[in-house]
């Protein structure tokens, strides 16, 4: 890997200001092998492809993916450096949990309906404390 110029890399503290994460949040992710920032010592400095990665774990996370499907994701880069390998997989594990978040929002969609009929009922028995229908 060609190391990034020095004004390309970014601090720990500017990292969590950019992303919006903890330091611990990082090292964790560094932990988990997901990014490898470079080490001087105790600092961590965070080149652009740590930066890109840590963009798509983040949206990963926001949209249910686990850890190991961001890993595998992420790998696919890694393996052939071309994106093509890996936007198939990112769109095929996108088709997926779309599909599982759409039947979790049907059966929410349910349950809310019929927690307001429930409270509905109640309310014209006058069976809820404090409120007089």
């Amino acid at each position: 890997m060609n190391p990034d110029t020095k004004s390309d890399l970014m601090t720990i503290r500017d990292m969590c200001d950019a992303y919006d994460v903890t330091p611990r949040t990082l090292r964790f992710y560094e932990a988990k092998e997901l990014i490898s920032p470079i080490r001087e010592g105790t600092k961590r400095l965070f080149t652009r492809r740590d930066r890109a990665r840590l963009t798509l774990i983040l949206r990963g996370k926001r949209f249910g993916f686990s850890l190991e499907d961001i890993r595998q994701t992420l790998d696919l880069y890694d393996r052939d450096k071309s994106d093509a390998a890996q936007r198939a997989r990112a769109c095929e594990l996108a088709r997926q949990r779309l599909a599982v978040m759409e039947a979790q929002r049907a059966e929410l969609d349910v349950a809310i309906a019929e927690l307001k009929a429930a409270l509905a009922h109640a309310a014209e028995r006058n069976q809820i404390p404090g409120h007089a229908a």
